[in-house]
């Protein structure tokens, strides 16, 4: 059986609706993946209103389910991808060998 695959996905609002502009592969782990996305700022209420998302997205056999979505603002994102790229570093320096 394939592994799920876990990542968080960039989404910017557009005239035509959200658009991806950016995903960063957190690995197979769904505990790690969802410990990472914890630690993110942002709102639970994703809506019409929102223009930042992030979401938690899990992929089995090319498959994509949203586990979780969050609202942030500009200034929430740049933290979130601050956050992100330090806890992808511990996990990707901290494997056992």
């Amino acid at each position: 059986m394939r592994e799920s695959d876990f990542l968080i996905a960039l989404n910017i609002k557009t005239a035509d609706g959200f658009e991806s502009y950016g995903k960063f592969f957190l690995g197979h782990s769904r505990d790690a993946a969802e410990t990472i996305f914890s630690k993110l700022n942002g709102t639970k209420k994703v809506n019409n209103k929102s223009v930042l998302t992030l979401e938690l997205i899990e992929t089995n056999r090319d498959l994509p389910l949203n586990i979780q979505a969050i609202s942030c603002t500009l200034e929430e994102l740049t933290k979130n991808i601050k956050v992100i790229t330090k806890e992808i570093f511990k996990l990707l320096n901290l494997k056992e060998s």
